[in-house]
């Protein structure tokens, strides 16, 4: 991740100022390169780089969004961002990322020290103190405590959270290699803290939203599943008709736009396309159909063509030929800006393993997952379980920068959260219930859009299972 005092030195180094917004601007983008080309477009008689002096800049009417096309921008997740594992030393490189980049949004709250001093100072028994580290393990004691390994650079420690402390309930939360802060004293023998605090890098109270200052609608939808026998073809019909009279602007698809082939046993029974070519052809042709203005964006799921591990690549070019110049593909996760307003696409993997770590949780109630994540700052914060992750010398799956939206799918089942300003939307499923679902007693809710408006970030439910509902006016 570049930091703000390089970038600031580069500009020095030429005898160049720069303003903090254009700092703030090549952060967030996290290409070196933009410097030298900032810089090679400075006039000679400047001295302090500003927005305007960067190419093909918009600047956002507060200071801090900056969008090369004023519609939509790709901020993340373009095509030809997911990399191959070259490496298993790859893998060392990911979580040093993760861990360097989660630890510094908790590190200005609690002031951690290395876990390697508590052995070599002894006054760390008589004053309590914080540490930070990656949670290598966390299990439930015979009392009823929640037991917590946490390792960072320098060691190892174990930390005991009591279970009469008012915080309790988020200790039971914590879950498999998510990153967090600890205040709390030394035992006496020195090989145990007994917490006091728990921090996460979290969304800061103090986030505000960015809301566009015209009007547009963007409609979310998600797990269209085209392919299989229980698709609702009549019900996304009635979908198609009332896009058709609406003033809808974007239509984003947060995953599983086919049914897909071989993604589980004896599918094949379930399928009336039993082509993987076809299947994305017949979407294709149904996006065709929906008016040329609706800027469509669509993100793969675990059942498209694509490898499962996370971050999951775009859909291939060699299954588009069906499809209208409105389509835009992106990767899984992707962050995209509308008109300023930040959509974080994920099709939400990371649902299977969470819901089965955090007490209380649910696939019904999955929309409450959302904030989870947002506490932790990861879609996908568990490794190693039924989300497969894909190593890169950057993790793709921390959020940053704080969205407006996050949009998933995946558990076919709608929901809407809010957190520190923070809207999180989980789509339904344009697919009835399958056999599978039967067998899980999970209840889809199936064919219904959300539509969000823009400039206020209101969100409003269709259902379109038994009817097409009034079309939407901004």
């Amino acid at each position: 991740m570049l930091d703000s005092s390089v970038i600031v030195e580069r500009f020095l180094d030429t005898k160049l100022q720069v303003h903090p917004d254009v700092v703030r601007y090549i952060c967030e983008k996290k290409d070196e390169r933009l410097i030298d080309q900032i810089i090679s477009g400075v006039p000679d008689d400047c001295l302090v780089v500003s927005l305007k002096h960067i190419p093909g800049i918009i600047p956002a009417r507060d200071g801090i969004r900056f969008l090369s096309d004023a519609e939509m921008d790709i901020i993340s997740g373009r095509m030809g961002s997911a990399r191959p594992v070259a490496k298993v030393e790859d893998y060392i490189a990911y979580f040093a990322d993760r861990y360097s980049r989660l630890s510094g949004m908790i590190r200005g709250r609690c002031n951690p020290v290395p876990i390697e001093a508590l052995k070599r100072n002894t006054r760390y028994k008589q004053e309590e103190f914080s540490v930070c580290g990656m949670v290598m393990d966390v299990r439930s004691t015979g009392n009823g405590h929640r037991m917590v390994e946490l390792e960072d650079p320098t060691g190892s420690v174990n930390v005991l959270f009591h279970k009469d402390r008012p915080d309790f309930a988020e200790a039971e939360r914590i879950i498999p290699d998510e990153v967090i802060g600890v205040r709390g004293s030394l035992s006496n023998e020195g090989n145990l803290i007994f917490a006091d605090q728990i921090f996460r890098p979290d969304i800061p109270f103090s986030h505000a939203p960015y809301t566009s200052d015209r009007k547009g609608a963007a409609v979310l939808i998600s797990d269209i599943h085209v392919g299989s026998d229980t698709f609702l073809e009549d019900a996304w019909n009635r979908f198609a008709d009332w896009l058709s009279d609406s003033e809808v602007s974007y239509l984003l698809v947060a995953g599983d736009l086919v049914d897909g082939i071989g993604i589980y046993p004896d599918q094949d029974k379930e399928l009336v396309i039993t082509n993987i070519y076809e299947q994305y052809d017949v979407l294709g042709e149904m996006l065709t159909d929906l008016p040329s203005h609706i800027r469509i964006i669509l993100s793969p799921g675990n059942h498209d063509v694509v490898r499962g591990a996370e971050p999951q690549p775009a859909i291939p070019e060699k299954f588009r030929s069906a499809y209208p110049s409105s389509c835009t593909f992106v990767e899984n996760p992707a962050l995209v800006n509308l008109q300023g307003v930040r959509f974080l696409m994920y099709h939400g993997r990371s649902f299977d393993d969470l819901i089965g770590l955090m007490p209380g949780a649910s696939y019904e109630k999955a929309h409450e997952i959302i904030p989870e994540m947002l506490k932790r700052r990861h879609l996908a914060p568990c490794y190693g379980r039924r989300t497969p992750i894909a190593a890169d010398t950057v993790d793709r799956l921390i959020i940053d920068p704080i969205p407006e939206v996050v949009h998933t799918g995946h558990v076919h089942i709608y929901g809407i959260s809010r957190y520190r300003n923070v809207l999180g939307i989980n789509s339904g499923t344009w697919q009835s219930q399958t056999a599978f679902q039967k067998q899980m007693n999970i209840q889809p809710t199936p064919a219904v859009a959300i539509a969000l408006d823009l400039k206020t970030l209101q969100p409003r439910l269709f259902d379109f299972m038994n009817g097409s509902p009034e079309p939407l006016v901004l």
